[in-house]
């Protein structure tokens, strides 16, 4: 399972859910999800903020969930 997939679950959200909190069409968020299609920066961003997690998690460059500390 993909760490987007398995977040979103944890999280309890639906891949409609998603689409209202990241504003990504669902049937895109679905593809993305599966691997069929890949995400733009801004859509990564945005499904990093939706899942409050950081982009380095979605990317697997960390383990860490938790996102970064916000900038003052």
């Amino acid at each position: 399972m993909s760490r987007l997939k398995e977040l979103r679950k944890e999280r309890g959200y639906t891949q409609v859910k998603m689409q209202m909190l990241t504003g990504i069409d669902q049937s895109d968020y679905s593809k993305i999800e599966s691997g069929k299609r890949y995400y733009t920066f801004e859509q990564c961003k945005r499904i990093a903020q939706a899942l409050n997690t950081s982009m380095d998690y979605l990317a697997g460059l960390t383990d860490e969930k938790k996102p970064y500390p916000k900038r003052k």
